[in-house]
């Protein structure tokens, strides 16, 4: 119905590593999106400050799950003054699978489909931050006009969801890491640390190349 992306097994467990995008900064949130953002659910496409605890939205690998949690937070609330290490990563449409233009976190994880993941990882999907992009398919890091509210979404289990056409984006779990870790239960996602990341973003510009990809809006 939807043309969206889909995959059966679960991703290797890597490493996170911070990308430090808002040390020294006046915000510290790292993940969630934009207000206005469209993000996939039960009832069609929704803007994201629309959803409510109890919504369905729909996951790359576990269908429609409930949100848990919704958080707000500001982010940018000295712009247009923002220091440029704490600006954010504008994704131009097509560029991803997004049908419009998009700004997101600079340390949001975005799970990209990449052959150099294949061979490093043996899974061809895999999250990286946002902010190891920049330089690919026209995606940069741009200024923020103005300070702008921040929604993230949570929910039982972390999750990656679908934004604005096939754009996916992670949603770390809620619980903190020493409940998981007394759990006894392992991340399902974990991005890819920040070297790998830039690494596999530039093999992602040479495999755009060998097969003559190109942005569609």
């Amino acid at each position: 119905m939807f043309a969206w992306k889909t995959k059966t097994k679960s991703m290797p467990r890597r490493m996170m590593e911070q990308t430090g995008a808002y040390n020294g900064g006046v915000s510290t949130v790292t993940n969630g999106l934009m207000t206005g953002t469209r993000v996939g659910t039960s009832m069609g496409w929704r803007q994201i400050e629309a959803i409510a605890v109890g919504d369905m939205v729909l996951t790359f690998d576990n269908g429609l799950q409930a949100v848990t949690e919704v958080t707000r937070s500001i982010a940018w609330i000295d712009a247009p003054w923002t220091a440029n290490h704490m600006w954010p990563v504008h994704i131009p449409a097509g560029a991803l699978g997004n049908r419009v233009d998009m700004t997101v976190l600079a340390d949001q994880g975005l799970m990209i489909e990449s052959d150099a993941a294949m061979d490093q990882f043996g899974d061809p999907f895999a999250v990286i931050p946002a902010l190891a992009l920049v330089g690919t398919r026209g995606i940069t890091r741009q200024a923020p006009r103005h300070q702008i509210e921040i929604i993230t979404l949570s929910f039982e289990n972390e999750q990656v969801i679908y934004a604005e056409g096939n754009v996916l984006v992670h949603c770390p779990a809620s619980k903190m890491s020493l409940d998981v870790m007394l759990d006894g239960g392992a991340a399902m996602y974990d991005v890819v640390s920040v070297t790998e990341a830039i690494v596999l973003a530039e093999q992602l510009v040479l495999e755009d190349h060998l097969t003559g990809y190109a942005c569609v809006r």
